[in-house]
């Protein structure tokens, strides 16, 4: 079960559908036998019986320390509201995956549970159309990852990513265009990326977190840009465990640009 690698009690990032629109809400979460979810939302929520919900879940919690392994537990959980009280949800989980390092240790499907086949076709990512450098926010650079929700059928998907932020509220990442992430931004470039401390504090001492949810739109930095040159050097500086990541040909740089950040309450991203 996934109590044998998370605690019980958790922070997560939360992602569902809603009338063609992605809500994203940070929560509090504990784990149950059989793998069930109970959430709490610290406001309001929309959701009901039967809906479907994606949360990211890890042992981030004062940790502050990483290397190219990402040596925390951390796991993808697909669930459905069984059952609401007030702004209390309970889950049961339709698939789960947890991970340590690169490796998935623990997988869960229930029997009823197929992953939707994607027809969408893949299109090539426009090109970043930052013109000139960026300022990076250093008011970030203790904060290491950070949570990219992006659009797979019938529910989002989640992951932890190390980041690097501007001033702008743009976000800057790397990753494989083969990765399954990497597929769902080429099918749709609407994404929404969580910034929380959780790194630097403990869950028994902080229920109401301060955190940013900047929904955005994802392009492609050219790699003989002087965008990506910048960008990586800044990031290796932030992020120095992913300095390797760049000496493989295929690694992609990815700009997240701003369209909207929201404070400590639900993210509507428009997906229409």
């Amino acid at each position: 079960m996934i109590t044998d690698y998370l605690p019980r009690q958790l922070i997560a990032v939360a992602a569902g559908y809603q009338e063609g629109n992605t809500h994203v809400h940070v929560v509090s979460a504990e784990l149950y036998e059989n793998n069930k979810l109970g959430i709490w939302f610290p406001k309001s929520h929309t959701y009901s019986t039967n809906d479907l919900i994606t949360l990211h879940l890890d042992n981030r919690t004062g940790v502050d320390i990483y290397d190219a392994e990402l040596e925390v537990y951390r796991a993808s959980y697909k669930g459905k509201v069984i059952s609401i009280s007030g702004n209390r949800l309970m889950l049961a989980p339709l698939e789960t995956m947890v991970f340590y390092g690169n490796k998935c240790i623990y997988k869960y499907q229930a029997e009823e549970y197929t992953y939707p086949c994607d027809t969408r076709p893949e299109v090539s990512l426009k090109i970043s159309p930052q013109q000139k450098g960026i300022t990076p926010d250093d008011t970030e650079f203790e904060n290491k990852v950070g949570v990219l929700i992006t659009q797979a059928l019938e529910q989002p998907h989640t992951t932890v990513m190390a980041f690097l932020s501007s001033t702008e509220d743009d976000i800057f990442m790397i990753t494989y265009p083969n990765s399954f992430k990497g597929q769902l931004l080429a099918r749709d470039t609407h994404c929404i990326f969580a910034i929380d401390n959780r790194n630097t504090f403990t869950f028994e001492t902080h229920i109401d977190w301060n955190y940013t949810l900047i929904s955005a739109e994802a392009f492609r930095v050219e790699k003989n840009s002087q965008l990506f040159t910048q960008v990586q050097d800044l990031f290796i500086a932030k992020n120095p465990w992913e300095a390797g990541f760049f000496l493989a040909d295929e690694i992609e740089m990815y700009h997240l640009k701003s369209k909207g950040v929201v404070c400590n309450q639900a993210l509507i991203a428009n997906l229409l």
